[in-house]
């Protein structure tokens, strides 16, 4: 066994731990959450040996990056997730290998990844990605649609063709007035689910929590978390 992998099991060990802990502290049951391995910028060897240790869910968020992997990838039982701010210009390779995209965030792009769904002749599943750190009307600095603009983004996705409305994201704000309030920016974006999941019930999906705060994304409600340098190390810069 290769030293990667050995340091890839307890990786995931100590990321299972904190999250059976969260669930019990929650008083929540361990299959209620989902485990999402951010992938971006490790190499598809790694994809390959998280596949081996059962990891089923990546993630990543950049399509230049993700769509040389996925390909690579093509023969692991993997659902890809695309999280990154997405352009519409990059829509239509995404939409050939994503199952889901956590970054839905404007109509534009609703109509865009509709028109590439069908044309793969793929269902895509898409969560609304809510900027808690966003004005009313507006969008956030890491992306993301205001609170008060899920409603209605939220139909346009549920009414277009190819895709399929799973619920909704966030990324815990560095601005605003849920800044370093992880647990109250999660407990709002259930508050937002909730009022979604009325018009739509079987949009439940809540992705929110990474690393640093996958246990107050557990406690608030979250059923997906995104973990990416808990399981892999400390991300090797960008060129």
């Amino acid at each position: 066994m290769t030293d990667r992998k050995h340091e890839l099991i307890a990786n995931l060990a100590r990321v299972e731990e904190r999250i059976v802990s969260a669930c019990a502290s929650a008083g929540r049951k361990r299959e209620e959450v989902t485990l999402i391995v951010v992938t971006k910028t490790y190499p598809a060897s790694d994809v390959r040996l998280l596949s081996e240790l059962g990891v089923r869910q990546v993630a990543e968020n950049r399509d230049q990056d993700a769509a040389p992997k996925a390909a690579e990838c093509a023969d692991l039982p993997l659902s890809w997730h695309f999280v990154g701010q997405l352009q519409t210009n990059k829509v239509r390779s995404v939409a050939s290998y994503a199952d889901v995209v956590q970054s839905v965030d404007r109509a534009r792009l609703v109509t865009s990844l509709s028109t590439a769904a069908v044309r793969a002749g793929r269902e895509l599943g898409c969560l609304v990605q809510v900027a808690l750190d966003a004005e009313a009307g507006g969008r956030g600095e890491r992306g993301g649609v205001a609170p008060d603009g899920v409603e209605e983004l939220a139909a346009l996705v549920a009414g277009a063709p190819g895709l399929r409305l799973d619920g909704l994201m966030t990324v815990a704000p560095l601005a605003g007035p849920y800044a370093g309030r992880q647990q109250e920016a999660f407990g709002r974006l259930m508050e937002i689910s909730s009022s979604l999941r009325a018009a739509h019930p079987a949009a439940n999906m809540v992705s929110a929590g990474m690393s640093a705060d996958l246990e107050e994304a557990v406690k608030a409600g979250a059923t997906h978390v995104r973990v990416g340098t808990a399981v892999l190390g400390v991300r090797p810069p960008l060129g």
